[in-house]
Formats: C-alpha cells, sequence, structure tokens
C-alpha cells in the first residue's frame, strides 16, 4: 500500500507500507500540498534503497554476525540463523517470520514460538536496521496461554532437601534463596561465596564476564555450611556439571519425600512469587533476582489475587489508621462539648 497522509492536530502524518515494509511519522508539514510531497519523496527514496541501497543484498546470516559481534544474546540464535541462511534482509516480511516459527516448532505452543523464533529473528533485523542496513520490523506475537507458574516454597524445600543429599540440597536451597537459575547455580565456585559475609558472586554472563552480588539468607548459609569437603576456591560449590546432571537427582530425591513435582526452576518462580507476595516491588525483585527487564517479573510473577477482601488493606496503612485515629478523637471532642 503507498504512502497516504493524514492530519493529526497541526501537522500531516503519513503510513503506508513500502518493499513490504510499514513506514509511518510525521511529514512535519501544516500544508497538504507540502506534506503529500514530502510522502512522496520518503516512499521514493525508500524504494530506492530498497533495491539500489548499499545494503540492499545483506544477508540474515549477515545480520546475525553482526549481531553477535555486538556481544548480543546467543540464545536461540542458531537454529532461525540455519533457517534464513543467506536470505535477503529485504525479502524476510513479517508473517514469513511467523509461518517460519510454524515449521521449526510445529508442535510447540505460542510461548515457545515466540520466545525461540519471533523474538531472536526481530531482533537480528532490527539491529541491522539500526545499522542502516535495512528498514526496521514488528512482527505480531502468538497467543500465549497465561498460566500461574508452580513454585517452590519454603516448606516444599524442607521436605525436599530432607531426602536429597548435601549437595543437592544446597542447590535448592541457594536457587529458591537467590533466585539463580539452575546453569548459574551449578558454575558457582567456593571462591565465589563469602560464608561469613553471607554473599556470593553469581555469574550471569560468561561471554561478558557479568555477574550479580546475591545476599545469601540464614537457610542458605546453614544449608551450604553443611556441604562436605575441603571447599577449596576452583572447586565447584555443587558438584555438577553442568545444569543437565542435575535433573535426574532432583527427579529422584522429589519421589523419595513423596511432594508433588517441582522442576529445578521452580525455585526461581518461588523467589520471584514469594518475594513479591510479601510486597516488595518489581524492579527490586528483579534486581535481586537477575531479571534485566522488571516487565518479565511484573507480566510472568504480578498475579492478580482473587480474594477481594484486600481492598480492606487501603485502611490498614500506618498513614490511614493515623488520620482515622485523629478523625475519631475531633468526633469525640466534638460530641463532649455538645
Amino acid at each position: 500500500m503507498p504512502l497516504t497522509i493524514f492530519k493529526r492536530g497541526r501537522f500531516w502524518h503519513y503510513r503506508g507500507t513500502v518493499s513490504g515494509r510499514e513506514l509511518r511519522g510525521s511529514t512535519k508539514a501544516t500544508d497538504r500540498q507540502i506534506a503529500q510531497r514530502v510522502a512522496s519523496e520518503i516512499e521514493n527514496a525508500a524504494w530506492k534503497r530498497h533495491l539500489d541501497g548499499p545494503h540492499a543484498h545483506v544477508t540474515f546470516a549477515q545480520a546475525a554476525l553482526a549481531y553477535l559481534e555486538a556481544e548480543k544474546s546467543e540464545r536461540f540464535i542458531a537454529k532461525v540463523a540455519a533457517h534464513w541462511k543467506d536470505t535477503l534482509l529485504r525479502d524476510i516480511s513479517a508473517e514469513a517470520i511467523r509461518q517460519s516459527a510454524f515449521k521449526l516448532f510445529p508442535r510447540a505452543k505460542g510461548a515457545t514460538r515466540n520466545r525461540q523464533v519471533i523474538v531472536p529473528t526481530q531482533a537480528i533485523i532490527n539491529h541491522a536496521a539500526g545499522l542502516n542496513w535495512c528498514q526496521p520490523i514488528r512482527v505480531k506475537r502468538f497467543p500465549v496461554e497465561t498460566r500461574v507458574k508452580e513454585i517452590v516454597d519454603p516448606a516444599w524445600m524442607a521436605a525436599f532437601a530432607a531426602h536429597a543429599s548435601p549437595h543437592l540440597a544446597a542447590l535448592g536451597y541457594f536457587m529458591l534463596g537467590t533466585g539463580a537459575r539452575s546453569g548459574q547455580a551449578v558454575a558457582l565456585r567456593w571462591g565465589d561465596v563469602d560464608l561469613t559475609q553471607r554473599t556470593a558472586r553469581v555469574p550471569l554472563s560468561r561471554k561478558n564476564n557479568e555477574e550479580h552480588l546475591v545476599h545469601l539468607a540464614a537457610e542458605v548459609v546453614a544449608a551450604l555450611a553443611c556441604i562436605p569437603g575441603n571447599r577449596n576456591p576452583a572447586d565447584l560449590v555443587f558438584g555438577y556439571r553442568g545444569r543437565d546432571s542435575v535433573n535426574q537427582p532432583w527427579k529422584k530425591a522429589v519421589e523419595r519425600a513423596k511432594l508433588p513435582y517441582r522442576s529445578p526452576h521452580c525455585c526461581r518462580h518461588g523467589f520471584a512469587t514469594l518475594m513479591l507476595r510479601e510486597g516488595y516491588d518489581v524492579k527490586s525483585v528483579a534486581a535481586r533476582g537477575g531479571w534485566k527487564d522488571p516487565t518479565v517479573v511484573l507480566r510472568t510473577y504480578a498475579h492478580a489475587i482473587a480474594d477481594i477482601t484486600i481492598t480492606d488493606a487501603v485502611f490498614r496503612t500506618k498513614s490511614a489508621q493515623k488520620q482515622t485515629m485523629k478523625s475519631i478523637t475531633i468526633e469525640n471532642k466534638r460530641k463532649k462539648k455538645g
């Protein structure tokens, strides 16, 4: 659809699709004829860039390489890069990206297709757009079934720990108390832990050598203190070589404890959910749990409470109670005078 103009406030704006890319913006003109001319020039320039521009023949593979060289996340990149290969960026439309999600994950749910296809593909193309290699792209996400995350809470963890090895029990307590992912936790070495100061340095990104300082609750310190061994700084704290090596002993311990199954990652769910239930704000929970984007915490864990009587809390705050007592005192004095 060629660019059309419409008025918004004082200025004329343009919108439409050129070479498969959606364009919209302000002409910064108040006169209709001038605005139409500006829109035509923008459309002609877009076609010229698409057909003759210096980056008209950039491939997805080249864009993916530039994305990784900029030290962006490698997560889920390999599969989409293998799918698009040397496809020109200008030939990749939003609908083509959605269709690629069906091809790559034919039996997956919307959340998986969004996370592993749409998000990384769009991120690579938009990074290329930032380099003026192409136009940015917006892709409609697949509907996602929202479910309350199953969590590990202290009671579940205590029952689990009673049937787990000291290493596995400490791992569970550490993930629940810090929000660490299992991959981050198993990479922890004794040199990263200070039981006296009750802190640990959790690796956030091996590629960028990022670390995240976490506080260790008394329960976590006690569990770590029960791990046998010499605790050499270079030794792995929990003794597992990777997160996959945790799954089998974790399942066995859950079975012995006769508990409803919760995966190791449910400890991270429990950390976020319990912190929010205690009234801590989303930004603080994200910072303490190592989420870079607080909106992820808000979208995933901030579930509405079903009990309608929680609105009583409005009148239980300290300021509200103080004002209520003041009003009662004034009313009693008025009655005495009367």
